[in-house]
């Protein structure tokens, strides 16, 4: 047998709880709740899970409020409007501070979002009669979106 053969190497030693909530950090932002949720799914103990993620917020790895501005900037992108995005944002146990100051903080324009999607999915004519304004309008509601944005990107000129 040759040294690099699988059964010469050395047994993975286990890791830690605060290694394996790194190890999910480094993919992507997570808020406490669902790290915590994450790692004791994985078989940590809720406590050792809880020990680790303060451990890491108190290290600078994970915080609430980044993962906040995170999530809003990722679902706007995606076409979401503020009322999904604040209610997705809920579901994360987020403080309704941490809430107020990631939707404040979004820089975008919620009602040219909608009308960025109503241009994506109805070409750049927009909805062309009044079955697909309440297609459009329908989409816009589902993804989120007030009802001042829907009305604005269904009934827009397109020289604006």
């Amino acid at each position: 047998m040759t040294e690099d053969s699988p059964s010469r190497r050395k047994p993975r030693t286990p890791q830690t709880p605060v290694q394996r909530a790194l190890g999910l950090l480094v993919r992507r932002e997570h808020s406490r709740r669902e790290l915590t949720r994450k790692l004791t799914a994985r078989g940590v103990d809720a406590e050792e899970a809880s020990a680790a993620v303060e451990r890491l917020a108190g290290g600078g790895w994970q915080d609430d409020a980044r993962f906040a501005e995170f999530l809003v900037r990722s679902r706007a992108n995606a076409g979401y409007g503020p009322l999904y995005i604040r209610a997705e944002l809920g579901t994360h146990g987020l403080p309704g501070e941490v809430v107020a100051a990631a939707m404040d903080g979004f820089e975008g324009d919620w009602t040219e979002l909608a009308r960025d999607l109503v241009r994506r999915r109805f070409g750049p004519a927009g909805p062309a009669d009044l079955a697909q304004r309440r297609k459009a309008a329908d989409l816009l509601a589902r993804r989120g979106f007030d009802g001042e944005a829907i009305r604005a990107a269904t009934r827009w000129d397109p020289d604006d």
